[in-house]
Parts: C-alpha cells; sequence; structure tokens
C-alpha cells in the first residue's frame, strides 16, 4: 500500500511540474509587438495625435529657421570632426573597384584548395585591401617624386624669369608709345594709371596686410599639415570598411526594410544601386580619363619644346576633372604662363589644347565614360554652374553625377505616370504633330497623316465613282 502510496504521489508531482513547465512554456516564448493590430486607443485618437504632431513640427521648423546661421554652424562642425570618415567612405569607395576584382579572380581558386568557406573569404579579402592599399600608396609615391621636383623647377624658373618677361613686355609697350598715334597714347595712359596703381597697392594695402598674409600662411600650413593626417586616419578607416562592406550593406538593407514597406524598400535600394552605378562610373571614368589627358599633355608639349612642362601638364590634368569646362579652365592660366615666355609659343598650345581636347571628346571619354550619366549638354552645363556655385570646386565635380541621379528620378516618375495613363513614355512620341485626344488616346501625327491620306482616297473613289454614274445617266 505504501509503495502504491509513493507512486501515486510520484505521478501527482511529475504532472503538477509538466503543468507549471506547460505554462511557462508559454510566457518563454518570445512576443509579437503589434501582432494584432493598433489598439483601440490608438485608433481612437490617432487623428489628435497627427494634429497635435504636424503643429509640433511647424514649430520645430520655424524654429530652425531662426537658428539656421547656429544650425549650419553646427553642421560644419560635426562634418570637421567626421571628417578622417568622411576621407574613409571616399578612399574605400575608390578602392573597392580592386578589392572586388581580387576576390572575383582570386576566391574561386582559394575554394578549390582550402577546406574552409570561410578562411578562403577572409585571405582573398586580406590579399585583395593590401593590393588596393599598395596601389595607392606606389601612386601617391611615384606622383609625388615626378611631380614636386618638376613643379619646384618649373615654379623656380617662372619666378627668375618672370620680372625679366614682364620689363620685355613693357619696354614694348614702351616703344609702341613713342609712335604719335592714338593707340600709342592709349596704350601710354593705360601703362601710366597701372605703374600708379601698383605703386599705391604696394605701398599701402600690401605693407598693410603684411601680418595677415604671414597668419594667413600660418593658417595654412597648420591647415595642409591637419588634412594630412585626416588623410592617414581616413586611410585606416578605408580599411574597416573594405573590410566589413557586406556587413554594412546588409545592416543598411535590414534597415531600410524595417523601416518602409516593401515596394517603397525595394524602390529605394534600386534607387541606390542606380546612384552606385552612375557615381562609380563617372568619377572613376574621369579620374582615368584626366590622367591619361594629362600623360598625354605632358608628352605633346615635350616635342613642342614649351616651358613649364610639367607645371602646366598637371594643370590641365587635374582641371579636366571637371566636365566641359574644365579643359578651358586649366588653358587659360597656361596659356598665359607659356606666352609670357614665347608668344608663338603660346599660339602653338592653344592650338595643341584644341586638338586635344577634341580627341578628348569624341574618342577618349566616350570610349572610357561612355553614357553613364544620360545626360545632355545642356543638362551638364546648368549642374556644373549649380554645383560650382554653391560648393565650389568639389560642387563643379560631383555636380554632374549628382544632378544625372536627380534626372533619372524625374524621369522615372514622369514614365511610370505616363504608363498608368497607357501614353507611350519616349520623348520622340512626342512630336510637334502628335497630341492626345481628351478621353486620353494617343496620337501620332503619322497616324494622323495616314488618316487624312485614306480619307482623301475614299473621297477620290466616291467622285469618281459619282462622276462615271453622272456619264451614264
Amino acid at each position: 500500500m505504501e509503495e502504491e502510496r509513493d507512486i501515486l504521489e510520484s505521478e501527482k508531482e511529475k504532472k503538477r511540474k509538466k503543468d507549471y513547465g506547460a505554462e511557462n512554456a508559454y510566457y518563454s516564448a518570445r512576443p509579437q509587438f503589434g501582432a494584432k493590430g493598433p489598439s483601440k486607443l490608438r485608433q481612437q485618437f490617432g487623428r489628435g495625435i497627427t494634429i497635435f504632431l504636424v503643429v509640433a513640427a511647424s514649430i520645430m521648423f520655424y524654429f530652425a529657421l531662426l537658428r539656421l546661421t547656429n544650425l549650419s554652424e553646427m553642421l560644419k562642425e560635426i562634418i570637421g570632426v567626421l571628417q578622417p570618415v568622411i576621407y574613409g567612405c571616399v578612399i574605400a569607395y575608390l578602392l573597392n573597384p580592386i578589392v572586388r576584382n581580387v576576390d572575383r579572380y582570386l576566391l574561386p581558386i582559394l575554394e578549390r584548395n582550402m577546406k574552409k568557406r570561410e578562411s578562403a573569404e577572409r585571405f582573398s579579402r586580406g590579399l585583395g585591401v593590401l593590393a588596393a592599399v599598395l596601389v595607392l600608396i606606389f601612386l601617391i609615391v611615384t606622383l609625388c617624386n615626378l611631380l614636386i621636383p618638376e613643379l619646384y623647377y618649373s615654379i623656380r624658373n617662372m619666378i627668375f624669369t618672370l620680372p625679366g618677361q614682364l620689363n620685355n613686355l613693357v619696354d614694348a609697350l614702351n616703344e609702341m608709345a613713342t609712335s604719335d598715334t592714338t593707340t600709342s597714347a592709349f596704350l601710354k595712359t593705360a601703362v601710366e594709371e597701372g605703374t600708379h596703381m601698383l605703386e599705391t597697392w604696394l605701398r599701402t594695402d600690401l605693407l598693410a596686410k603684411t601680418n595677415e598674409l604671414m597668419s594667413n600662411l600660418t593658417v595654412g600650413v597648420i591647415n595642409v599639415i591637419s588634412t594630412l593626417f585626416d588623410f592617414v586616419i581616413g586611410l585606416i578607416v578605408s580599411i574597416y570598411i573594405l573590410f566589413s562592406k557586406e556587413t554594412f550593406t546588409s545592416q543598411c538593407k535590414k534597415s531600410v526594410y524595417a523601416l518602409f514597406s516593401p515596394h517603397r524598400a525595394n524602390m529605394i535600394l534600386h534607387f541606390t544601386t542606380k546612384s552606385n552605378e552612375i557615381f562609380g562610373g563617372f568619377v572613376i571614368g574621369k579620374i582615368i580619363d584626366s590622367a591619361i589627358i594629362g600623360v598625354l599633355c605632358f608628352f605633346g608639349l615635350s616635342v613642342l619644346d614649351m616651358p613649364y612642362v610639367m607645371l602646366i601638364s598637371v594643370i590641365v590634368g587635374v582641371t579636366n576633372v571637371i566636365p566641359f569646362f574644365g579643359p578651358y579652365i586649366g588653358a587659360v592660366p597656361s596659356t598665359i604662363l607659356i606666352m609670357l615666355s614665347d608668344p608663338m609659343k603660346g599660339l602653338y598650345f592653344v592650338i595643341f589644347i584644341l586638338v586635344l581636347q577634341q580627341f578628348d571628346g569624341n574618342i577618349l571619354g566616350p570610349k572610357i565614360l561612355g553614357n553613364s550619366t544620360g545626360l545632355s549638354a545642356f543638362w551638364v552645363i546648368v549642374a556644373i554652374l549649380l554645383g560650382g556655385g554653391l560648393f565650389g570646386f568639389v560642387g563643379m565635380v560631383m555636380g554632374v553625377p549628382t544632378f544625372a541621379v536627380l534626372y533619372y528620378v524625374a524621369e522615372l516618375i514622369v514614365n511610370s505616370k505616363l504608363e498608368r495613363k497607357n501614353l507611350p513614355a519616349s520623348s520622340k512620341m512626342y512630336d510637334p504633330i502628335s497630341y492626345v485626344d481628351d478621353e486620353g488616346n494617343y496620337m501620332s501625327g503619322k497616324e494622323e497623316e495616314k488618316m487624312e491620306k485614306i480619307v482623301e482616297e475614299i473621297v477620290e473613289d466616291l467622285e469618281k465613282e459619282a462622276g462615271e454614274t453622272s456619264k451614264e445617266k
């Protein structure tokens, strides 16, 4: 009896523990927030909360406009603090094609020879990042070794020869001024006024601003050292970004799908991919194009025996990064420098630059860049003027791809609205003859011409039949 009683009690204890575990198992499961939709309270006060948020946002926007100067200064300070991170992102973006190509060719070989795929991926990524950094350092060191000595000698020769060239120019003007002509009198007056203005500027403005110039020079040296330090930190940051780019991409993609509906999330990701395609194709292609133009300019000027070969080649190559206006911006000061040395060589340089830019615009540029932006020449000019006016040199370079992305978004919105109305999306279909009737049907000019021809033929046939019947009668 006692054994049966113990067995019953043990069975009851097991049953009690089982029931207790089953009850707690439900609560141990992870809850789902918002599984049953919004609560009644939220449904009841949803409209009032929306009105309150709109009013609060309007008030905050008003005070933000009042404190716009403080906000812009704070934004500049934040950008200054994060400048190494920005440099790192730019460097990583430029080095990413090298890392991607190394992974593409090296990773399949390592996967066949290594047991673990993760080890192969880490090893391939490490070699890719190392190769990209070595290529960057090699380019920087090579450019510095080639450019700095040549630039030093070019600037040194310019400093020593420029006063003599200016004296020769003044002597030539004085010889022209000795003749009794209207042009000589005008030149004599212009030289006297220019000399007087220069003496006044040297005595008053230059001496008064010597301390300011020295302080600005000191600040400039400090800024250069700070920029170099930020660049080194940015290079380190870019290495971390290149090693973890898949992780960052996955986190951003997850956040987009979490914050937006699937349709809007896919649209945002599509715009991001298209922007990467436009920016990557334009920036990297333009850098390669400008480097080739700088090298061709160096060899061409060397063959033509021009002065300041390296200095002018660097100016032409750097300014060629700016679309459309870049070649002319670089050619103007270069032409002035060469004409001070030899006017005929300055004329030859202008002809050489025109030929070089025709080669770049019609042959080299389309081969490298293709139609990466999809913009016409008019919109390129608008983008350069707007970007340069707002953000300077960086705006002139990055204004074209940025405007190309905005143009693509606007074109996509317009085309989607036309497709909903069952209208053609191609701009060529909207010629001066075509139109859309009141019922929303597209009528091309060719169809209208065909209808008119058919009507004319029918009318002619009817007139012929009427004439034949009248003759028979």
